[in-house]
């Protein structure tokens, strides 16, 4: 059976993980998930990422999560954009995260990128995650 929506699915995997304490988290390989850990480990919510194979010949993300006086670094991720809603923002109305605390995480013309990098480029797109 096919996933309806893997990117709300790593985000509860790496927030289920994080809850748990676990040091990192597998998930199904693809290329937007790859790059929104890209984009976790640049803004540094995550130690790294890799690609690792499974015994079955599968490729897996395998993310290295973070953790600072024992609390993870990542207080929350929150999906905004949904499969059956999509939420797009002009470069106007990319939101601020907890004041430039946290970061917004957008899909644009010119791939994945966070939202300082997003306003710096002059570029609106799909609104995926919030990260803080």
């Amino acid at each position: 059976m096919s996933m309806t929506d893997p990117i709300a699915d790593m985000l509860t995997r790496i927030r289920n993980a994080c809850g748990s304490k676990h040091r990192r988290v597998d998930m199904p390989l693809s290329k937007m998930k790859a790059e929104l850990a890209r984009i976790l480990k640049e803004e540094n919510f995550i130690q790294d990422y890799t690609t690792v194979e499974n015994e079955d010949g599968k490729m897996l993300l395998r993310v290295r999560l973070k953790y600072a006086g024992g609390q993870s670094v990542i207080r929350q991720l929150q999906r905004v954009s949904s499969p059956g809603l999509r939420k797009y923002v002009g470069v106007g109305e990319i939101p601020r995260v907890r004041n430039g605390l946290g970061v917004a995480i957008l899909s644009t013309s010119k791939g994945l990128m966070s939202d300082r990098t997003a306003r710096k480029s002059r570029t609106g797109g799909e609104l995926l995650a919030l990260v803080w």
